[in-house]
């Protein structure tokens, strides 16, 4: 944390007087100057070495200020799902702490699956407040990785395979967050869309898959969220590695995008020092001078922006120019968030974020079946006996997954939840069913929990089907969890199939009891071969602090389910166009420690590649069930033609024909029949979230321009919109198309 005070920054500022009324006051700390000013009068003040200095990690998670001129230091945290525990100065373990908890808010799958901008915003303000509170500069999310292979290990800190639903949701994400004076480091920018092999796979990508579907997020995320930061990815892209990558960093970001913050490597991403000169990066942490070759004393002016950056300056090899870009950026973000003096004070673990994790959660939670209204469990009509198995009912999900590993002050665990909502009206049993991971440590963060477990498979199974066969309802509770090859930074999966042979478990409670709900917590699809047997699953995701009281909400009725999953289910990996057309995980050079991997599937990525080939998904994109029904009427046009600098607007009348109150995501898809090249058969452009009463109808609107009609061009590097007949679609899902119109670009 911070030591010095920002008073005591100015009053050591070369000795000058800093009170309000001295003409001598530098510009630099007057924030009533325009800010390229005011970065331009630190940057005219700074040494050689003092520019050097602000452009590479001094710890951690910090990098250098200014000292002789009080300009502070940066610190940063990892995110997005909660501000990590303090670590050593120069290491990965624990510093010790006691202040350091935090409230874990759901993972971004979950963020995504609410289909609500006003939870984003919810999210970001929240996670914000205790990143401010525990005086971090930059949280190191979000994730907007777009889902390509449901193997993906990170797949759960980001928000889906759509480029447009990860788009809208980003934005309020990250105002919500800055507004706090804590920057957003979106990322992994870009083509992350892998965890084996992050550090050596060459994705080889066409632009117009690149423009259509891999880049849109972090575009908003720049041109209409305004991020102070990005933070480059581990991958190469055309041969360069994604953290000094001309193309990617220079000729897109911040060229055609204008983005005038800065781009942060991710922690070791940077390998080169002439690269990471030339091709973008502005600030560079976790190089691999840890102190063990180099030494601990210089472990960090031996990075690559650091002592060799200054070498080649004073050689004459490179010009100041690229030095000076950078220092602008870095100056900017500290005036932004170390040096702004109006920003909020924060707050940490209060009850109102407990309040917005648990209603993020129980907004994102996805009905996927729900035969003969199995859910809701209804306690007011005698008391009940349910059945909780399943390991993940009572393992925390909090630790581990890598660097979005948290130190929560406590976790809700959906045992505790569902007996808690349950109180005396229900008997509540638990039988463990399998065992999975009984691990609960990483970097020094302990879970506390002894999960280990002697007994047999068999014997689990046999104790787990004796207890259904006497219950009134069995929840299953299983799923992923955050270990290596699950859900899980630096490993993939190794299959679709859910581990620990949990299906087993499943079928024979299938058989035992008619009532079983299958609650699936993971931040991934997986394969479900007994679905026709179980009545009711809900897709719960990694919920973090409130988890337990979440997954009750929405088990016994207090919220009527309403997210929509963010990706497609697939019924066999092989039906996903990553697998069944693209290459993955790559193929190894025969010269080289790289792996090239070809995107073969191009922009028919996720529900795009199913419509097209015709597959039928498990679940499709956009599927949701509620425990009401939503009737919708004819999809009508404003107009019947639109001319590329008009707009058109569509509505449609939804209604709630069923007894409870509810919200239903009206999707709106896109489609253009006839097109001089491959279009999907259609792509989402609009959604909305209504909320209804029983018998209440509500008319939902969308409005689109040109841009939603557009594909890219990489002959022309242009977006083009090609005149004739496209289709509107209002759907339910993406495979679930309620009514169409039809209407003319001309």
């Amino acid at each position: 944390m911070r030591i010095l005070t920002f008073t005591l920054w100015l009053t050591i500022a070369m000795g000058l007087s800093v009170s309000a009324g001295d003409e001598t006051k530098p510009t630099y700390l007057d924030e009533s100057k325009p800010l390229d000013e005011r970065v331009d009068d630190a940057l005219s003040r700074l040494t050689l070495e003092e520019k050097i200095g602000l452009l590479h990690a001094q710890s951690k998670f910090s990098s250098r200020g200014v000292q002789r001129l009080g300009i502070p230091e940066l610190w940063a945290t990892d995110g997005p799902h909660g501000v990590r525990p303090e670590v050593l100065w120069d290491e990965w373990n624990q510093a010790g702490w006691t202040n350091d908890s935090c409230v874990a808010f759901p993972a971004l799958t979950c963020l995504a699956a609410t289909w609500n901008p006003e939870m984003a915003a919810l999210y970001g303000k929240s996670i914000g407040e205790e990143a401010r509170y525990r005086e971090k500069d930059i949280l190191l999310g979000p994730g907007v990785n777009i889902y390509r292979t449901p193997l993906n290990g990170r797949n759960f800190e980001y928000m889906g395979e759509d480029p447009y639903l990860s788009a809208t949701m980003v934005v309020p994400y990250i105002k919500g967050v800055q507004s706090n004076g804590v920057a957003t480091c979106v990322k992994h920018y870009a083509l992350n869309n892998q965890e084996l092999n992050r550090h050596t796979t060459n994705a080889i990508v066409d632009d117009r898959t690149l423009y259509e579907i891999y880049l849109p997020a972090f575009k908003a995320a720049v041109t209409e969220g305004g991020t102070w930061s990005i933070m480059g990815s581990y991958n190469l892209y055309k041969d360069q590695h994604a953290c000094h990558n001309q193309y990617l960093l220079n000729d897109i970001l911040k060229n055609e995008w204008g983005f005038d913050g800065v781009v942060v490597s991710d922690w070791g991403g940077a390998h080169d020092t002439r690269q990471s000169i030339t091709n973008g990066l502005d600030l560079e942490f976790g190089s691999w001078t840890n102190g063990l070759t180099e030494g601990r004393k210089n472990a960090y002016d031996s990075y690559y922006l650091a002592v060799p950056y200054i070498k080649l300056i004073e050689s004459g090899e490179v010009s100041t120019t690229e030095l000076d870009d950078k220092v602008r950026r870095v100056l900017k973000l500290i005036f932004r968030t170390a040096m702004k003096r109006d920003k909020p004070f924060g707050s940490l673990c209060s009850e109102s974020h407990y309040e917005a994790a648990r209603k993020i959660g129980n907004d994102g939670i996805v009905l996927l079946r729900n035969e003969n209204d199995v859910l809701p469990i209804n306690l007011d009509n005698g008391k009940k006996n349910i059945l909780v198995v399943g390991e993940n009912a009572i393992k925390m999900m909090t630790v581990g997954g890598g660097s979005s590993s948290l130190k929560v002050q406590h976790e809700i665990s959906p045992l505790d939840g569902i007996r808690a909502f349950a109180g005396n009206k229900a008997d509540v049993n638990f039988a463990r069913g399998y065992v999975g991971d009984i691990s609960g440590n990483f970097d020094g963060v302990t879970s506390g929990q002894n999960l280990a477990d002697d007994r047999s498979a068999d014997e689990l199974i046999s104790e787990a089907v004796e207890k259904a066969k006497k219950a009134d309802y069995v929840i299953f509770v299983g799923g992923l969890n955050k270990s290596a090859h699950q859900d899980c930074e630096d490993s993939d999966r190794a299959g679709l199939e859910l581990p620990y042979a949990q299906d087993a478990v499943i079928e024979a409670l299938a058989k035992a009891n008619k009532n079983l709900i299958v609650v699936n917590v993971s931040g991934n699809a997986v394969a479900m071969p007994w679905v026709k047997e179980v009545p009711a699953i809900l897709q719960a995701w990694y919920l973090g602090s409130e988890a337990g009281n979440s997954i009750a909400d929405v088990v016994f009725g207090a919220t009527n389910p309403s997210g929509k999953l963010p990706f497609t289910f697939p019924m066999r990996l092989q039906d996903v166009g990553a697998h069944s057309a693209g290459e993955y995980p790559g193929t190894k050079r025969n010269d080289a420690d790289i792996w090239d991997e070809h995107y073969n599937e191009g922009i028919l990525v996720g529900y795009r590649w199913f419509d097209k080939k015709g597959v039928k998904p498990l679940f499709a994109f956009g599927h949701g069930l509620s425990y009401t029904k939503f009737d919708y009427g004819k999809l009508t046009a404003d107009r019947k033609s639109m001319t590329a600098d008009e707009t058109i607007t569509f509505t449609i009348p939804v209604t709630n024909s069923g007894s409870k109150a509810g919200a239903e995501v009206v999707q709106l898809y896109i489609s253009d029949p006839k097109c001089s090249v491959m279009r999907p058969e259609k792509e989402l452009k609009g959604f909305a979230k209504v909320y209804l009463q029983p018998g209440e109808t509500k008319n939902v609107t969308f409005t689109i321009d040109k841009d939603a009609l557009s594909y890219f061009d990489a002959e022309s590097h242009k977006w083009v919109a090609e005149p004739g007949q496209f289709k509107a679609h209002a759907a339910a899902a993406s495979d679930n198309v309620k009514s169409t119109a039809t209407f003319e670009l001309k």
